[in-house]
């Protein structure tokens, strides 16, 4: 496709929001992006599918200020039950089932980060880099550290567990999760 091709296509859709758990009033979902039942995004946070798609998976959460982008030749997609930690840049990746992201951590194109992983906080996952399943990764750029344990990787869901009751608490202090079909004015932040 050429680029003016993947605009119209991807750049026009309407974020699929329907079975998010809740999206905070000034986060920014712009084209192609679906979100997975549960999942919540937090304030200030950027999802941006105008030349590929987003996929965000069941109960994963998007923190604070995360930057999620992608490329010509590939798509973001975010397994489930993952934590995005606050300001990370997740561009052009896979990061599979029950990870977490460390703060202001940076995945670059073609990573994949594999299921039940933590990326520690600040780390940059240079581009094509593919993470074995259960790793501890850290550093810049970030190299494996050691093999998770068992009872650590068994702990990674926990933090999007808990996001699912922080989320609940949002949403329930009357900040919509998704707009209503006739609120023009709130529909309007899920920009097309």
């Amino acid at each position: 496709m050429t680029i003016q091709e993947r605009l119209a296509h991807f750049l026009g859709q309407t974020p699929n929001v329907a079975e998010a758990l809740w999206v905070a009033p000034n986060a920014t979902l712009v084209g192609a992006v679906t979100l997975g039942a549960e999942t919540s995004v937090f304030y200030g946070a950027v999802l941006r599918a105008d030349i590929a798609r987003i996929v965000v998976g069941r109960a994963s959460n998007i923190q604070d200020n995360v930057v999620v982008h992608l490329a010509d030749n590939h798509d973001v997609v975010i397994g489930a039950l993952c934590t995005i930690g606050h300001s990370a840049i997740v561009h052009a990746c896979t990061i599979e089932d029950e990870c977490v992201i460390g703060m202001g951590s940076t995945i670059l194109d073609g990573a994949v980060i594999g299921a039940r992983s933590i990326v520690a906080a600040g780390s940059v996952v240079t581009p094509g880099t593919i993470v074995p399943p259960g790793s501890m990764l850290m550093g810049t750029p970030a190299h494996v550290m050691r093999p998770l344990t068992s009872h650590e990787q068994d702990g990674v869901k926990l933090w999007a567990e808990k996001y699912l009751h922080v989320a609940r608490a949002h949403a329930a202090r009357g900040q919509a999760a998704k707009p209503a079909a006739n609120d023009t004015a709130d529909l309007a932040r899920f920009k097309t």
